[in-house]
């Protein structure tokens, strides 16, 4: 069986859930409904397992899916750094620097699509460490949106948020490079 099946899979159906629950999170944030907002995203990341998990082991990837997972990861977790960001919950400068990782990965596959270089759009691991602990920082600090019971837990989860998100984006720069330098 070739690697892409058919668009129309359980991991996609679960990718647009993600997609569809990001406005719902997002309003939740702004009516101060923390609680839900909170179970909400939970939902949410639970869904981005659980859609590469299925993908894999039930054989269920699709072109559509290493698209639309990236994006939808990007969107929520763009939606919930920029929500909390305004609401005070994290700092403005962490937000900068999420969003601003996201842009060079965006532009750097805008570049190498320019160029005609090709490359595959897989991850890595230092990729997936970020979303992992972006997911946690989202997930920490609307647990404890006030900084009450995990105060001392909520600075070093921001500074290491921060170091893995510009060693991600780093990272990509470098893969990037290389790539535009191949024959």
């Amino acid at each position: 069986m070739s690697r892409f099946s058919s668009s129309i899979s359980i991991p996609n159906i679960l990718t647009l859930v993600r997609i569809l629950l990001t406005p719902v999170f997002v309003i939740l944030l702004l009516r101060d409904s923390f609680p839900t907002a909170l179970m909400v995203f939970a939902v949410a990341g639970i869904s981005d397992g659980l859609d590469g998990l299925i993908a894999r082991y039930m054989n269920q990837r699709t072109a559509l899916g290493s698209y639309l997972d990236p994006a939808a990861d990007k969107l929520l977790l763009t939606a919930a750094f920029v929500a909390l960001a305004l609401l005070g919950i994290i700092p403005a400068w962490l937000t900068v620097i999420v969003i601003t990782r996201d842009v060079i990965i965006v532009l750097g596959l805008a570049i190498l699509t320019l160029t005609e270089k090709k490359c595959a759009i897989n991850p890595s691991m230092v990729s997936k460490c970020t979303t992992t602990i972006q997911l946690l920082t989202v997930f920490i600090s609307l647990y404890d949106h006030s900084h009450v019971k995990l105060a001392p837990l909520h600075p070093i989860l921001i500074w290491c948020t921060a170091a893995i998100t510009i060693l991600s984006g780093l990272h990509y720069i470098y893969i990037g490079m290389n790539i535009l330098q191949e024959p």
